[in-house]
């Protein structure tokens, strides 16, 4: 895994192989995030990001200058694992949060630029997010909403929709 753009570009992260998660390819994050350039300027931004992983996207959103990144993750070895990552970059403006999303999601009182989430693309409710994060205190008047998800979901017809873009077999949906 490695940081694309930024104050940390190149830096390299082996991601331990007996690890669930499934990283955002580097070909993915790398033209999901020059689309999110024309939505969304990182610098001083306030981002969540949900469903962490192994925490290639948040520290992707620090290296591209975001004000604070918060990550919430689950699984307590991959949250390790990104604690160690966020340790040799030494990132102070990163909150890791382990814990489960739809908790967080209930008791969050901060208002974020830009929603990440990735969750596994077998979630039960994954049609339930965008109106979660949308219509909750999640997203900041003019945010962003970004959901990567399967080939198997399609959230073109929700009225908050923007776009969607396809990498192999990485989906990302946009919504504002």
């Amino acid at each position: 895994m490695r940081i694309i753009t930024g104050i940390y570009k190149g830096r390299r992260f082996d991601v331990p192989r007996s690890f669930k998660a499934r990283p955002t390819t580097d070909f993915a994050k790398e033209n999901i995030f020059n689309v999110l350039n024309k939505y969304v300027d990182f610098e001083d931004s306030m981002a969540l990001d949900l469903f962490a992983g192994t925490g290639s996207i948040s520290l992707e959103l620090l290296s591209r200058g975001c004000r604070e990144v918060v990550s919430v993750e689950k699984d307590r070895d991959h949250a390790h694992f990104i604690l160690q990552c966020l340790e040799k970059i030494n990132a102070t403006n990163d909150t890791l949060i382990c814990g489960d999303v739809f908790r967080f999601l209930k008791s969050n009182k901060k208002l974020f630029n830009v929603v990440f989430a990735d969750p596994p693309y077998t979630l039960n409710n994954i049609v339930d997010l965008p109106d979660l994060i949308l219509t909750g205190k999640t997203l900041a008047p003019d945010g962003l909403f970004v959901l990567e998800h399967g080939k198997h979901n399609n959230f073109e017809t929700h009225p908050m929709f923007i776009e969607h873009r396809s990498y192999g077999s990485v989906n990302f949906s946009l919504f504002r």
